[in-house]
């Protein structure tokens, strides 16, 4: 589907500026320019392509993935001097349809691309983005290796090695652990990759790992692993996992009366944990890019109230990183004030200290992001910072 997201005054209000309709024509036009930064104007719309798994088994954060391109594209066209027309598509959480999305991308001339929701599918699809020339923003792909594809490859996602050390650390020091159990899904390049940097982190912490125990990420049913898991009489649980299986992992552990903390990996970061596991997410702890009050910048107070007027509820990580991706290619756009696929991966190159609502970001010189990382617990149902 083609969008060209309508601005409404919830969506002006993060810029303090009167709604006044968004978005534009086709790409192929005049990218090129003429000033910089604030005051860069290009004639026609810059074409970029997003594609977001709004179905499958990814299909929670593809949706919230979409709202925050959708805000930040209505709020970077009613800004003026450079506007996009944003392309979002469903890759069905399905490697085939991510790469037939790229495909279709590249073809049909895109500036840029933003996506896709999940490593795995990220993996196969990008090298024709690299192929063609295209730059990448991934928004949500933690696994190591993803910028690993190629000088256009970007990503504004902390990586797994970012986080779940910092969120081993902690809770190893408040739950004082010693000998936990990991589980994990070794079907699904993130999730592995989320396993790999688990085991070390608890290596490094002098952690024991009672068992190791695997699944895959189409399971729904973990009572037999939680059974032996229980005999191990672990101090945690330690776990990665999509959100698919996070749900009914936790519910279980807790039916199966086991008490202890559950450690969850970027997987879990989705209120979708809370709103259906219920009272079973309490305690669960979950290393985070963003965390909606931890995070303390006026771009993110502004982000918030904006989003949850237009779209009823509050953004969750995806949707703050989302909205920062796009927000990061208009921000590469203006570096040379041209909306051309070399000039925007060369801009990208440039982003230094940029202020967004994940707070100061970075592109290193191997293209991965730098920024302030967080480790939260459920608390009361939501995602609070652990003291």
């Amino acid at each position: 589907m083609r969008r060209t997201a309508p601005l409404t005054l919830a969506m002006a209000a993060l810029l303090g500026l009167s709604a006044c309709g968004a978005g534009g024509s086709g790409g192929g036009g005049d990218l090129r320019g003429e000033g910089s930064g604030a005051d860069c104007v290009i004639p026609d719309p810059v074409p970029v392509g997003a594609a977001l798994s709004l179905t499958g088994a990814a299909g929670s954060y593809g949706e919230s993935q979409r709202n925050g391109l959708e805000l930040a594209a209505a709020h970077l066209d009613e800004q003026g001097g450079v506007t996009y027309e944003l392309t979002v598509e469903d890759d069905q959480t399905d490697e085939r349809q991510g790469i037939t999305l790229f495909e279709q991308f590249t073809d049909d001339g895109v500036s840029a691309i933003i996506g896709p929701t999940l490593s795995t599918t990220a993996f196969q699809a990008q090298p024709i983005a690299q192929d063609a020339g295209v730059p990448v923003v991934a928004i949500s792909n933690t696994a190591e290796g993803i910028t690993e594809q190629g000088d256009h490859i970007h990503r504004v996602s902390l990586t797994e090695g970012q986080v779940i050390p910092q969120t081993v650390a902690a809770v190893t020091e408040s739950e004082d652990l010693e000998r936990v159990v990991v589980m994990y899904s070794d079907d699904d390049a993130f999730t592995e990759s989320g396993y790999d940097v688990f085991a070390q982190a608890l290596q490094d912490e002098g952690v024991e790992v009672a068992e190791t125990l695997t699944f895959s990420v189409t399971d729904t049913d973990f009572r037999p692993l939680l059974t032996e898991a229980a005999k191990a009489e672990p101090d945690a649980i330690i776990v990665s996992a999509l959100i698919e299986a996070a749900i009914p992992l936790v519910t279980q552990a807790r039916e199966a009366g086991l008490d202890v903390p559950v450690v969850g990996g970027n997987g879990f970061n989705n209120p979708q944990l809370m709103t259906d596991a219920g009272a079973a997410a309490e305690g669960v702890v979950v290393g985070a890019a963003w965390n909606s009050a931890a995070t303390q910048n006026e771009l993110n107070t502004d982000f918030l109230a904006a989003y949850e007027e237009e779209y009823g509820k509050g953004p969750d990580q995806f949707a703050a990183q989302a909205y920062t991706g796009l927000m990061t290619i208009d921000a590469a756009v203006r570096a040379e004030c041209s909306g051309e696929p070399e000039a925007i991966k060369d801009g990208l190159g440039t982003i230094d200290g940029l202020d967004t609502v994940l707070g100061a970001l970075t592109i290193n010189d191997a293209r991965d992001a730098e920024h302030e990382a967080v480790v939260q617990v459920v608390t009361d149902g939501e995602f609070a910072a652990l003291d």
